[in-house]
């Protein structure tokens, strides 16, 4: 019920390009995010009553929602709104409160450009040749940038064109102008971080062999990850859930068994 809650909750309201716009309208995020994010919420409220249990000896229920949770990471777009009482539209890939702040098309693919203050945007101008743009008055500031968003956007644009995506990054990069391509995850398995930090992983699958998998993105200095375990098959822990956890006999297991119940 991702799809619902993500729309429910807002996020499809802000998320997309404007409805004048080509492939304008309401999108849901490519992942089920509020799901994600609601299991992710879980196990910090779990491990926060676990520590209450261990002062306190007293243990308690917990209530998460997918709707709580998709209006409680509306994060910046959620306080703009309440701040102002407008509720902010869709601006496709564009950040609403900070320019430029937006992936740009190249002379071959597309590049992020990320100037979070005005410094990056200094720095960014310099290493592009564009160090008239900061000195312009519409263009000097965030706040102004902000205010002239179209016109700083055209401009960028034209000069992004003019390179290559790995040119840019590249310039970037030495620069310290936060920046990234747009990968595909062909690209994403590829990236020389990605592969540095094993982020894809091998196991040996009892039915399929040796299947690729996602690492955890957490890493542990005392207790690092070990990955021992296999995607599962179908039905391979029923036996054990009900007899360890239900404490159903292996007697009725079978009767279960063979009436089709499981």
């Amino acid at each position: 019920y991702d799809f619902m809650v993500q729309g429910m909750g807002g996020l499809m309201s802000i998320t997309g390009e404007r409805d004048d716009l080509p492939g304008g309208g309401p999108q849901r995020v490519g992942i089920p995010i509020a799901d994600i994010m609601t299991g992710m919420y879980a196990t910090i409220a779990i491990c926060a009553a676990l520590a209450h249990r261990e002062r306190s000896g007293t243990g308690q229920h917990l209530d998460l929602a997918l709707l709580d949770t998709q209006v409680g990471i509306l994060a910046n777009q959620g306080m703009n709104y309440l701040a102002t009482g407008v509720p902010p539209g869709r601006i496709g890939n564009a950040h609403p409160n900070i320019v430029p702040y937006q992936p740009f098309k190249t002379r071959d693919g597309d590049v992020i450009l990320a100037c979070g203050n005005d410094n990056l945007f200094n720095k960014f101008c310099e290493v592009a040749g564009c160090q008239h743009l900061a000195r312009d008055g519409r263009f000097a500031t965030n706040s102004k940038r902000v205010e002239n968003r179209e016109a700083i956007t055209s401009l960028l644009a034209q000069i992004f064109a003019q390179r290559t995506t790995q040119e840019w990054c590249d310039t970037l990069e030495a620069a310290g102008v936060p920046n990234g391509p747009i990968n595909d995850l062909k690209q994403v398995f590829e990236e020389p971080q990605v592969v540095a930090r094993g982020m894809r992983i091998e196991l040996e699958h009892p039915l399929a062999g040796k299947v690729p998998l996602i690492a955890s993105p957490m890493r542990f200095s005392g207790t690092p990850l070990e990955y021992k375990a296999p995607p599962p098959t179908l039905g391979q822990h029923t036996d054990e859930v009900l007899r360890a956890l239900l404490k159903i006999s292996d007697a009725d297991i079978g009767r279960l068994r063979a009436s089709g119940v499981i």
